[in-house]
């Protein structure tokens, strides 16, 4: 049975934490109504990049605009990087679905995203390539977001070619944070976390508890646990931390449903067709980072070791290949993964190696209400790369700076499967130069133009397949990387006060869409793609009571051979735009409004059948109570818009049905609901 946590003692013992506390510090003396929340209130424009950035496409987002946002989930704090959705076609504790620069990158195969230096995707999953699940995020640890798009950094290597996300957690909180939130179908959370000083250092601890079951008619039911326990001494520049993180969660899952079903009535929007699909995943991890600046150069290290346990039961196509037990599969996947990555800077070069290593069991079964029935495949897999890379940063003249670098990968897949032909070791190299022209600043505004070659990597046992484990059929293996060529105009202006503006044009092509089909067990090699399109991004300060984000972007997705079924790739996003409103030091009132739509996108590749376009707007509203307490009440979806967060075009049946139906399926945005977040600083 799945937990409660809202019964469960922890749970329980947190909540009553945190309310004795939220209720100690609401009678506190006044003072400076921005003092103590134990959040940074939006006082200070967007970093400026400004002769430091070497694309128009990448930033810095500062934890006062994360504050700023309103997220469902935690992985929409990324939603702050212009141009990308996330959103979920599953049930909540399941890995997010993005979208950028005209991919539906499903769980995250080409948008590299690491936390604290440690990555995130995990390669050869067991679902899919590339699976980032962002669940174990806590969002006011956020201390910054830096990103970057386009295969153009040496530094940034596999999954990297749409763009690469880094989150990085706070050292030292300004206080003690004890937050308990109530809402909405189900909603429960309490947060409590603080830095005392500890030694010479300081010690950073939090602890979040969680529960959600969604609008869904059958709740999601999604519980968590999550930790983290930090030491850490020294400056930014010269000093060190060591991290221990723990999540734990547990889900039911409202998988996507066919659109047939609901026009006629058999079904409602939040109804599932498979009452027992879910998951259970598990995450532990123990980091470390040093950093040391002097006379000879600036050096950094990160290593870390991480457990990955996943447990995922799915349904998409209901009865189409067994009318009796139903379509349900299980794909389990545990992982242990250990990394080192160190670089040193020195005058105008840098230098870098990372050395990564994943030890995987993974596995594909047939399951009827998560009983296995049968074995599909099963996997013992062993993944190794190792990274070589360099950057020379040139200043030509007071206007004219170059940023050129190469990166070389080395990959090593060794593959034991439970059919002996799909067995086998596999290895690839691949070199990846990047070029980047910075010419200015003229009034404040820099041009630059890149070039670069990227990659991602394919699953390892599309590398040693030889026969489909479903059908018996003899099947070609895979490319292991996958080569990326990118290219791109850009322009940033800071010329009008408060105002920072980027515009860009950029191309990128794949030599194939290469996709491990986790649902199949088997591997396709898709067609060359190309990308084209444009982002516009703009952040406006007018003063110190409002802050304005809105951007806007396109791309054009196309296969780049000729092929009778289309040109076009099903599920590419097409037109993205979003616009936030946020307001503070209105007296001891604050707020934020955000719209995000994004168009419709094409679900096959003669482009027949299209999906509609989402919008959806957040909103919040604070109040601060004293000088150490607030109060927020949250909005999401208040159009109530019953939109998709994402749709599939494919052949499904339903009990009862005697044939098989093409068709879209979808899984619909939450309804409107509301949440009341009560918080205090100690």
């Amino acid at each position: 049975m799945t937990p409660n946590l809202r019964c469960d003692p922890a749970f329980t013992a947190v909540f009553a934490a945190v309310l004795l506390l939220c209720a100690t510090r609401a009678g506190a003396a006044e003072g400076d109504p921005d003092a103590g929340t134990g959040r940074v209130v939006i006082t200070a424009s967007r970093t400026s990049q400004i002769g430091v950035a070497d694309s128009a496409n990448s930033g810095v987002v500062t934890q006062a605009q994360l504050e700023a946002r309103t997220v469902y989930r935690p992985a929409e704090l990324l939603e702050a990087v212009p141009g990308l959705i996330v959103s979920q076609h599953s049930g909540e504790g399941k890995a997010n679905q993005f979208y950028l620069r005209g991919f539906n990158l499903d769980h995250g195969t080409d948008l590299r995203t690491t936390v604290d230096g440690m990555l995130v995707n995990q390669r050869s999953h067991a679902h899919g390539q590339g699976w980032s699940d962002l669940n174990f995020l806590i969002p006011e640890l956020t201390d910054r977001l830096d990103y970057r798009k386009g295969p153009y950094h040496a530094d940034e290597g596999d999954f990297a070619a749409a763009g690469a996300l880094a989150v990085r957690y706070a050292e030292v909180l300004d206080h003690g944070i004890a937050t308990l939130g109530l809402g909405q179908n189900g909603f429960r959370r309490a947060l409590l976390a603080h830095s005392p000083a500890v030694g010479k250092g300081n010690l950073l601890y939090a602890l979040e508890v969680f529960h959600n079951d969604g609008p869904f008619t059958r709740g999601d039911d999604f519980n968590k646990v999550n930790g983290v326990l930090r030491y850490s001494e020294g400056s930014a520049a010269n000093g060190f931390n060591v991290t221990a993180m723990a999540y734990k969660a547990r889900w039911q899952a409202t998988d996507q449903i066919p659109a047939r079903a609901v026009d006629d009535g058999r079904l409602g929007r939040f109804d599932a067709v498979d009452g027992t699909d879910g998951g259970a995943s598990q995450r532990y991890s123990l980091s470390g980072n040093w950093r040391a600046d002097s006379d000879a150069g600036a050096t950094k290290v990160n290593a870390y070791l991480i457990s990955n346990r996943l447990d995922l039961f799915s349904n998409f196509t209901y009865f189409l290949d067994d009318p009796i037990n139903g379509d349900q599969f299980s794909q389990p996947d545990r992982r242990v993964t250990a990394a080192f990555n160190a670089e040193h800077r020195w005058d105008n070069y840098r230098v870098g190696i990372q050395l990564q290593n994943d030890n995987i069991h993974n596995g594909l079964y047939d399951t009827t209400a998560r009983t296995r029935r049968a074995t599909t495949r099963e996997d013992h897999i062993v993944e190794t790369s190792g990274a070589l890379f360099g950057e020379l940063t040139t200043r030509w003249t007071p206007k004219l700076r170059s940023v050129a670098g190469v990166r070389l990968d080395h990959y090593r897949f060794d593959v034991e499967s439970d059919l002996a032909a799909n067995s086998g070791r596999s290895s690839a190299t691949r070199a990846s130069p990047v070029l980047s022209l910075i010419f200015g600043p003229w009034a404040r505004t820099e041009l630059y133009v890149n070039a670069g070659n990227g990659f991602h990597s394919n699953d390892a046992r599309g590398t040693t397949i030889a026969i489909d484990p479903k059908s018996g059929a003899a099947v070609e293996r895979v490319t292991p990387l996958v080569k990326a060529v990118g290219m791109e105009l850009g322009v940033r202006s800071e010329f009008v006060k408060g105002l920072q503006s980027s515009l860009s044009l950029y191309r990128l092509d794949f030599d194939s869409e290469l996709v491990f089909v986790g649902d199949a067990g088997t591997t396709d090699a898709g067609r060359p793609s190309r990308r084209t399109g444009f982002e516009f991004s703009n952040y406006y300060k007018p003063n110190k009571y409002v802050t304005v984000d809105a951007d806007v972007s396109f791309a054009r997705a196309r296969f780049a051979d000729r092929d009778l079924a289309g040109e076009h790739i099903p599920g590419a996003v097409e037109g993205v735009a979003s616009l936030a409103l946020a307001l503070d030091h209105v007296g001891p009132w604050y707020g934020a409004l955000q719209w995000r739509y994004f168009g419709p996108r094409p679900l096959i590749e003669d482009n027949t059948v299209r999906s509609n376009a989402t919008s959806t707007i957040n909103g919040r509203i604070g109040y601060r109570l004293s000088a150490h307490t607030k109060i927020e009440l949250e909005g999401f979806n208040l159009g109530n818009r019953r939109d998709s967060a994402v749709d599939y075009f494919y052949a499904s049946r339903l009990r009862g049905e005697a044939l098989a139906s093409e068709g879209v399926h979808f899984h619909p945005v939450e309804s409107r609901s509301f949440r009341v977040t009560l918080s205090s600083a100690f």
